[in-house]
């Protein structure tokens, strides 16, 4: 038998996002016989805790019965109980350093520590992830910057809606003016703006269309890396050599900037990869784009515009190419940027269900029975103490 916690999410400003919701413990209960779920009170949650009583699930301060311990963002290093077996998103895996004491902790505390983020099918696809949501509402804001900016239509971020329904509803009876999307992205965050732009009809083209032809309605191209990097000698597109060799890689970005108004960034970056274009390519008078969603939101990374990540309720600031600064948002000749690097939390009863979901069906299974497909094995950063094989390139990064 297990007991599991869903514990309170402590990382300010405070997610108002669970692992699971009242009724997916139930479910849960329900499809692992002998399994207890408790929750931890919280003020913030976007299920209340009295949603979580009424269908008899115990709420309590108290979680060291607890053996399995969800969460969804860091867990503040005082609060991290030894021994027991945590899944929450740690940000460890890229070494970033306002995390290395969390490591640091798990390590001390002899913590199991599975991170969200390493649980992998086969072929490396992840299972699990918030990636949907960021999608939506980033390409939602940058919808809504375009109409801000021009004067053409106001609408509410997402976190003023009840729901990605209710979001959604404010583009009745809107007429998208002419403008030219480029998204870039073919992941989980990607496919969540293709889903927006698909409910929306906004026209989808070729690239071919994009560069060549013109039109007087809403458009968008979907680019993947491969057309957007280029190997430096010339040769055909690898793209397992390119995440292994990013410096043999350049940017082709450059037709894309000088035709399109808004651009979408959902990619998957790391250090090393060439970024979309330069402060220099920003300031010549060929660069087209006026609006950037930088979705992804990496600091440094594949635009030299996104100086920070901005805040929900806070979510614009604007990038004066010449002076290479920030300025105030919608100015003249600016270009205006969205860097909100926790975009799912603007709607987060729908990531929440949706995730719960996930994780029942394709994640629980595997640690409270059987783990036949190693899935757990392979996302354990750390157990008993010491960093697992598959991250002992960790061990440096917390000595």
């Amino acid at each position: 038998m297990s007991t599991i916690g869903v514990i309170r999410e402590g990382k300010k400003p405070f997610d108002h996002r669970t692992p699971l919701t009242p009724q997916q413990c139930v479910s849960l209960q329900q499809f692992f016989p002998g399994t207890k779920v408790l929750v931890q009170s919280s003020e913030h949650r976007c299920f209340a805790d009295e949603e979580y009583r009424k269908l008899g699930i115990e709420i309590t301060e108290n979680l060291s019965e607890c053996d399995i311990l969800l969460g969804v963002k860091e867990v503040p290093v005082a609060e991290l109980i030894p021994e027991k077996t945590y899944l929450f998103f740690s940000h460890t895996i890229k070494k970033q350093a306002h995390n290395r004491n969390l490591l640091r902790e798990i390590l001390n505390k002899k913590i199991r520590m599975v991170d969200y983020e390493t649980l992998v099918w086969d072929a490396g696809n992840r299972i699990i992830g918030f990636g949907r949501f960021a999608g939506l509402v980033g390409t939602h804001y940058a919808l809504m910057m375009w109409g801000k900016k021009y004067g053409y239509y106001t609408m509410k971020p997402a976190h003023e809606c009840k729901d990605l329904a209710d979001m959604i509803s404010q583009y009745e009876g809107i007429k998208l003016p002419p403008m030219r999307i480029v998204l870039c992205g073919d992941g989980r965050v990607g496919h969540g703006s293709l889903e927006l732009l698909r409910k929306l009809k906004v026209h989808q083209v070729s690239q071919e269309e994009f560069l060549n032809d013109d039109y007087n309605e809403a458009i968008y191209v979907h680019l993947r890396s491969e057309d957007y990097y280029a190997h430096r000698d010339g040769r055909f597109w690898d793209k397992s050599d390119f995440y292994k060799h990013p410096e043999d890689y350049m940017s082709v970005f450059k037709p894309f900037y000088q035709k399109a108004d808004i651009m979408v960034n959902a990619v998957f970056w790391k250090e090393g990869i060439a970024p979309f274009f330069t402060h220099e390519e920003m300031k010549g008078s060929d660069f087209r784009i006026k609006v950037i969603s930088d979705i992804t939101c990496d600091i440094p990374g594949p635009l030299p515009s996104t100086l920070r990540s901005t805040v929900i309720g806070d979510a614009f600031y604007g990038y004066n190419p010449l002076l290479e600064k920030e300025v105030p948002a919608f100015l003249p000749n600016v270009i205006d940027i969205q860097s909100v690097a926790n975009l799912p939390c603007e709607l987060p009863i729908d990531a929440s269900m949706e995730f719960g979901e996930q994780l029942i069906r394709h994640v629980l299974p595997s640690l409270l029975v059987e783990d036949n497909e190693g899935i757990i094995a392979n996302a354990t950063i750390a157990k008993d103490g010491k960093i697992c094989d598959k991250f002992k390139y960790l061990e440096d990064y917390v000595a």
